[in-house]
């Protein structure tokens, strides 16, 4: 299957700015890459990239004062499968998991396990350890959370989407991976593309979307809370602990957002790439 990715951001800023972005695909999926998702500025200015702890792509700019934007358009081959479902995978002991694994059983900014991990194991201890708890745990937050996107709120963390019982899909995610690493499973935030591949299209416009993944039995499993089902054509573009390890842009100064666009299709065997303005 070929995918084809991208976006149009566009921001104003009233001076010269700094600015971190993690708008490529992720290292690991970029041998896939038929068309290079190559960063295209304007206007043009200098760009330095650098691979962060997680192994994320990121990028370093100063973006100038006005209208500054940022491009991408690319296609990516993809298997068409759903994500893996394993039902008999098994947790594995603190003791024998892989060191770069540990950090992802700690509380972090948006995932507060200290506060949520006796309602954890009171609701979940019961599940058998495994995929069963994984599922029972998205189950239970796909149930006790309401989507919708007035609801987005960027400082909100995962004991507070537990409490409001409402949220987008960061949120979902952030509660989740905070209920997981209370179980002691280790859990990472991803954020990515997600198109409505193999499902009803949503009238909404496409945004970037955001699930996690858990470590069960030497393997990453990918578990999306939001749509509590298996999905085609996830392509993720950052991990890290929580939103604020993996925000896509990151600006050190004032700006408002003047355009934001994404795409991610499917391109039908036999056809060519759809066209899309070319950046200046």
């Amino acid at each position: 299957m070929r995918i084809h990715i991208g976006f149009d951001i566009a921001l104003t800023f009233p001076q010269a700015t700094p600015m971190l972005m993690m708008l490529n695909v992720h290292p690991s999926r970029r041998d896939a890459l038929i068309v290079p998702d190559r960063l295209r500025l304007d206007p043009k200015v200098p760009l330095a990239t650098y691979i962060d702890g997680f192994g994320n792509l990121c990028t370093r700019v100063v973006a100038p004062a006005g209208v500054f934007r940022v491009f991408a358009d690319a296609v990516i081959a993809d298997s068409g499968l759903p994500d893996r479902v394993v039902p008999g995978a098994r947790e594995v002991p603190i003791e024998a998991l892989p060191s770069d694994t540990l950090v992802f059983l700690l509380g972090s900014r948006y995932c507060e396990t200290d506060t949520l991990s006796q309602m954890a194991w009171e609701r979940f201890g019961k599940f058998k350890p495994g995929w069963e708890r994984v599922q029972a745990i998205v189950d239970f937050v796909h149930n006790h959370v309401e989507f919708g996107y007035p609801h987005a709120r960027a400082t909100r963390t995962a004991g507070e989407a537990h409490a409001e019982g409402r949220g987008v899909c960061r949120d979902f995610a952030h509660l989740s991976i905070a209920l997981c690493r209370a179980m002691n499973i280790p859990a990472r935030y991803a954020t990515g593309y997600l198109g409505d591949i193999g499902v009803p299209r949503d009238p909404a416009p496409m945004d970037f979307s955001a699930w996690f993944e858990v470590f069960l039995e030497g393997a990453w499993y990918a578990f999306d809370a939001r749509h509590n089902r298996p999905r085609i054509g996830r392509i993720v573009m950052a991990y890290g602990r929580d939103a604020t390890d993996v925000a896509l842009t990151n600006t050190f100064g004032a700006h408002t957002l003047s355009k934001f666009e994404v795409w991610t299709d499917e391109i039908p065997d036999g056809f060519a790439l759809p066209a899309r303005p070319a950046a200046a």
